[in-house]
């Protein structure tokens, strides 16, 4: 894969990368909801295409965000999990979950409330920090024993 970028800009470089609505979006599902199959993705409340989802999966395999795995007691099915480069998006989804909750929960009053947000809102870092020990707990049992783990999710 050939990267292309439309000028030397940091931000604009990364919005090359990331500014598609679903990258960010399935990289929220592997650290916030610990979605790790292909059917994991599909089943979530965001309605992803199949077509999409193996198109964007591809690119952030080859990004190094995540890595793909077989797994031991099933070949037919594959283990997305994030690397360190993916798991140093944690700040940026932070940041977007926080101005979300400030900005656009009166348009949306729907969107989740529950301990997640609460320690959002009370302090971003330590959030972030959460999600990132936790995150790096199951990759490593999953890792081990290349098992699926549960789906919990820390934010609702």
């Amino acid at each position: 894969m050939e990267l292309k970028f439309r000028c030397d800009c940091p931000f604009t470089s990364a919005l090359d990368i990331l500014g598609d609505k679903w990258m960010l979006v399935i990289v929220k599902l592997m650290l916030v909801e610990n979605k790790v199959t292909f059917k994991d993705f599909i089943e979530s409340d965001e309605a992803i295409a199949t077509n999409i989802l193996s198109t964007k999966l591809k690119i952030l395999e080859q990004l190094g965000i995540v890595t793909k795995n077989k797994l031991p007691h099933n070949k037919k099915t594959n283990l997305y999990l994030l690397t360190d480069m993916g798991l140093a998006l944690t700040p940026i989804l932070v940041e977007l979950a926080y101005w979300s909750d400030h900005h656009l929960r009166g348009m949306h009053p729907s969107i989740v409330e529950g301990a997640g947000i609460e320690l959002l809102r009370k302090d971003k870092t330590a959030f972030a920090d959460f999600l990132v020990k936790n995150y790096k707990e199951k990759r490593g049992k999953r890792e081990k024993v290349g098992g699926e783990g549960n789906n919990d999710n820390f934010i609702h």
